[in-house]
C-alpha cells in the first residue's frame, strides 16, 4: 500500500477517532517540525519526513497505553508494507538505544517486550529517526516549544528516570547534528516556538 501524505493524515484521523485524546495534535505539530528541518537539509524528503512524523504515534490508535503504543504502532505500519515508519513506531522513543531507557511501563507480553529490545538493539537509525526523536520534543499538542519546556512537561507527567538526563543529552546532540546540516537554530524553522513556550 503506498503511503502518501493524505493516507498518512487520514490514517491518523481515523486512529484519532478510535482513541480521542490530545496525542493526535502532537503528532500533527511532530509533522509540521520534521517537514520543516528537512526542507533544509538536501538528504531528506520533505513528505516522508512529514509522514514518519504524523504516524510515530499512530500506535495510540489500540486505546490509552504506555510503551506497548510502540508495538501497536509497528504492527499496524507493517500490516500495510510501511517498513520504514514502523521502525520509527520504536524507534522515536528510544534515543539511547536500550529499551531500559524507558520512562514508561512495558504494559505488554513478555514476548513483544522482548521482540522490541531485540529490534531496538539491531536497529540502524538514520536522520528519519533521529529527526522524529528530535521533533518528538519539540511539539506540544497546541504548538511548537523549547526543547526544556518539552522535557519537564515529559517529567512532570511521567517521573523522572535513571536515564533522564541521558535522554536529555542525546535529543540536544541531535538538535546540534541538525544545526550543522541547515546552518541555523531549529527554532528559526518553528512558527510560534517563542510565544507557545513563554505562555
Amino acid at each position: 500500500m503506498l503511503l502518501t501524505r493524505s493516507f498518512a493524515e487520514k490514517a491518523l484521523e481515523d486512529a484519532h477517532h478510535a482513541n480521542p485524546g490530545p496525542w493526535a495534535d502532537h503528532s500533527r505539530y511532530v509533522a509540521m517540525a520534521c517537514e520543516n528541518i528537512a526542507k533544509y537539509c538536501p538528504h531528506l524528503d520533505n513528505d516522508d519526513a512529514y509522514i514518519y512524523g504524523i504516524l510515530h504515534d499512530i500506535g495510540r490508535h489500540a486505546g490509552v497505553t504506555s510503551e506497548r503504543h510502540l508495538i501497536d504502532g509497528y504492527r499496524y505500519c507493517m500490516e500495510r508494507g510501511w517498513e520504514k515508519a514502523a521502525q520509527i513506531c520504536i524507534s522515536h522513543a528510544f534515543m539511547v538505544k536500550d529499551i531500559a531507557s524507558s520512562i514508561g511501563v512495558f504494559d505488554m507480553p513478555p514476548e513483544d517486550k522482548a521482540f522490541m529490545d531485540r529490534f531496538v538493539k539491531d536497529a540502524v537509525y538514520d536522520d528519519y529517526d533521529r529527526l522524529v526523536q528530535l521533533c518528538d520534543a519539540l511539539a506540544l499538542p497546541n504548538g511548537f516549544c523549547l526543547l526544556e519546556k518539552r522535557f519537564v512537561d515529559v517529567a512532570l507527567r511521567y517521573g523522572t528516570h535513571p536515564s533522564t538526563v541521558e535522554r536529555w543529552e542525546a535529543v540536544l546532540n541531535i538538535k546540534q547534528h541538525f544545526e550543522r546540516i541547515i546552518g541555523c537554530s531549529i527554532y528559526d524553522l518553528l512558527p510560534g516556538v517563542v510565544e507557545n513556550s513563554f505562555r
